[in-house]
């Protein structure tokens, strides 16, 4: 069983999943955020590979990669920063990013890295459906490595129930069809969560974009398994403190 299988087998509500960026605040932040996660109650990692034109991410997360870039992560860095992750991080590590660089790098070279560092499982929103299947499919899962779809509102059933089908893991409910980090009306979300509920999906559901607070996590794990924190962490690691005090002290104002 994998990881991310093992946390919801024992978790059935309010996974929460933190999106960070390697190499912020600093190039060597990495495992220092990962650990103070672990520590602070995260249930699972979402970490952002930084890069140039991250077309789904908000202005936050944009602003992160750019520092991340500017501080001289690269993909080969990031997984020398990972080659000992697993030494003391038992949290399951999903790495998120877009195809481009993955192609740069060699995909199958990347996937095969990303199972040696003990990475878990990958989000890259602009591989399309079709050229999942065609492509790249067969080499996520020889290296062991879950594969998260995303889905919208707008999203038909038909396709929802295929993208679940394909998807490993879980599934990436996208709370609306805007960037990371925007306001969202949570009783139309609450809707939306509830059709994908009667669907009765394969995948356990995390929902992600615009979740910032306790009040927003509550409402999506009302009818979700969990939801997804990015552009509120990122915030919340600026500024003067350490990066394990400021995540204590997030984490703590969503899980209570």
């Amino acid at each position: 069983m994998s990881r991310i299988a093992e946390l919801f087998a024992k978790k059935k509500h309010r996974v929460l999943n933190v999106y960070c960026t390697a190499g912020y605040p600093e190039i060597d932040s990495t495992l220092e955020v990962l650990r103070s996660l672990q520590a602070s109650g995260a249930d699972l990692v979402e970490l952002g590979m930084p890069y140039s034109d991250p077309l789904a991410d908000g202005p936050v997360i944009q602003a992160s990669s750019a520092r991340a870039l500017e501080n001289g992560m690269t993909i080969s860095r990031l997984f020398g920063q990972l080659a000992s992750v697993r030494n003391d991080i038992q949290l399951p590590i999903v790495l998120m990013g877009y195809l481009n660089p993955l192609l740069q790098f060699g995909f199958e070279k990347f996937c095969e890295a990303a199972s040696k560092a003990g990475v878990d499982g990958l989000i890259i929103p602009d591989i399309p459906m079709h050229e999942y299947e065609s492509r790249y499919k067969e080499i996520i899962t020889r290296y062991g490595l879950d594969f998260i779809f995303l889905v919208t509102p707008e999203t038909p059933p038909e396709r929802v129930q295929q993208l679940d089908a394909l998807s490993s893991g879980f599934l990436y409910a996208v709370s609306s069809s805007s960037i990371t980090g925007s306001e969202n009306d949570m009783g139309a979300v609450e809707g939306y969560l509830k059709r994908l509920n009667e669907m009765r999906l394969n995948n356990p559901v995390l929902v992600g974009f615009g979740i910032k607070d306790k009040k927003s996590f509550e409402t999506a794990c009302r009818h979700a398994r969990g939801a997804i924190i990015g552009s509120a962490y990122i915030k919340a690691l600026d500024g003067e403190d350490g990066i394990e005090e400021k995540t204590s002290r997030f984490l703590k104002s969503i899980l209570g």
